[in-house]
């Protein structure tokens, strides 16, 4: 590298060579050296949410008279070219760094140090920029605060939209009879409707899970510093800080009572975790119940066709998959995975400090992430606009002999297995083996049998 496409940079350690149109400095050069184990880097979310924080301390160390207004000015410009993406190219650092982000947390003192600096001010990078803070404090604060932002800006809004997508089917189909089944295997009747009102409700409850746990991830450690005592910054600071970010972010984030707790634990994200792998959980279950009700179309269930997306095969011609439920399938998985590796992590809080932080924050916001396209995914190209095979439904109610169950309080447990067992080895409707096999009236046993009534709704609610 010639010299003139490379700067000389030092800090504690001594020089070394950094890019010369890097806007990082010499401990993220370090960083990138000292790592090379992946692609993966830090999420767009993490950028943002450091430069958030960046922010409210450059205002807040100004407001308490630590940090003249020519810094603080300087410094909040440049925050917000963090905040706004401007620079996320200059956030080269792989995930798999110290286990408490402190090189993430440094490239972004150095992005911003730097940026402040072309308006011709001195700006340190540890002095001014990380000013009343610490690694240990700044990004466990970053990963509450960029998860938070994800899951009101991006998933919340997508199982809504999932939700009330399933609703509307469910309405639209809320009079459509088909055969219910256990174990794979034929049971009683149910409606489409209500089949669909238990993905809703799914959904509803792991939206609300998802809501009460952000009442704890709204709470961060800022203003912890090194081990949760506060050392080397104002008392006022981590409370103005939260507040500032509150109303910098729209999200009423607040200062952790406790800041031992959010240095060397990550309980919050590992409940929030798990709350994303109860709603990937929900979803597979409604991914593959759509792809056995597609199965066939001559073979399997063919109860219905999802929407005809691409050629299904590269050598059997005409072949459809069920291609977005499949998708979403290894979502879910990818999620429910993720939370084991977000477990792991949250144990590795040692003494004051956790130190699998960056691979939190990343497993963290890719689960959110992914969740969320999943969802609109599974709305917009799957359940919206699927067709019911009503001809097929029919063929399997009338020769469904598990409909004998509703004359078990006339005719007994014993009796009906007889007349299922005739049935289904005679493969003759289950009406006529009843007429031969009991003493109800054909009048009678039509209406005992009638599938609609059978699935009236017995519960205790107005469902």
């Amino acid at each position: 590298m010639s010299s003139s496409r490379y700067r000389i940079e030092h800090d504690s350690m001594g020089q070394l060579k950094v890019a010369a149109d890097a806007l990082y400095g010499v401990q993220t050069q370090r960083a990138v050296e000292n790592f090379p184990i992946s692609d993966l880097r830090l999420p767009r979310s993490m950028i943002r949410a450091l430069g958030e924080i960046k922010l409210a301390a450059a205002a807040i160390n100004q407001e308490l008279g630590l940090l003249d207004e020519k810094h603080s000015s300087a410094i909040q410009q440049a925050a917000c070219q963090v905040i706004d993406g401007c620079c996320d190219a200059h956030f080269p650092v792989d995930i798999f760094q110290t286990g408490c982000g402190t090189s993430s947390n440094m490239n972004c003192n150095e992005v911003i140090a730097r940026l402040a600096m072309q308006g011709g001010i001195k700006v340190h990078p540890n002095d001014h920029v990380n000013m009343g803070q610490s690694s240990n404090d700044v990004f466990p604060s970053a990963i509450h605060i960029a998860a938070c932002q994800v899951v009101y800006e991006r998933l919340l809004p997508a199982l809504q939209h999932l939700g009330n997508t399933i609703e509307a089917r469910a309405e639209q189909l809320d009079s459509v009879i088909k055969t219910g089944r256990t174990h794979l295997m034929d049971a009683m009747p149910l409606t489409f409707g209500q089949e669909l009102s238990g993905w809703a409700s799914q959904l509803r409850h792991g939206r609300e899970r998802i809501e009460d746990s952000l009442t704890r991830l709204q709470t961060i450690p800022i203003g912890g510093t090194a081990v949760g005592t506060g050392v080397n910054t104002h008392p006022e600071f981590g409370q103005r800080v939260a507040t500032h970010l509150g109303e910098q972010t729209g999200i009423a984030f607040l200062r952790m009572d406790n800041c031992f707790e959010g240095l060397s634990s990550q309980d919050s994200a590992v409940e929030m975790s798990g709350q994303l792998k109860t709603v990937a959980t929900s979803m597979m279950k409604i991914a593959n119940d759509l792809r056995w009700m597609n199965s066939g179309p001559l073979a399997g269930l063919a109860e219905i066709t999802l929407p005809v997306l691409q050629p299904g095969s590269s050598i059997m011609p005409g072949k459809i998959n069920p291609v977005i439920p499949e998708a979403v399938a290894m979502v879910c998985a990818q999620v429910i995975g993720n939370d084991t590796t977000i477990t792991i992590g949250g144990q590795s809080g040692n003494f004051q400090l956790n130190v699998m932080l960056p691979v939190i924050a990343h497993n963290l916001l890719q689960s959110i992430e992914l969740l969320a396209g999943a969802a609109m995914t599974l709305a917009d190209k799957a359940i919206k606009d699927f067709s019911v095979n009503t001809d097929q439904l029919q063929i399997t109610l009338e020769h469904n002999p598990i409909l004998v169950t509703a004359l078990n309080p006339l005719i007994g447990y014993e009796k009906g297995t007889q007349i299922a067992k005739k049935a289904y080895a005679e493969g003759r409707p289950l009406l006529e083996v009843a007429l031969e096999l009991t003493d109800l009236s054909e009048d009678r046993l039509r209406k005992l049998l009638d599938p609609s009534a059978l699935t009236l709704y017995r519960g205790n609610t107005d469902q």
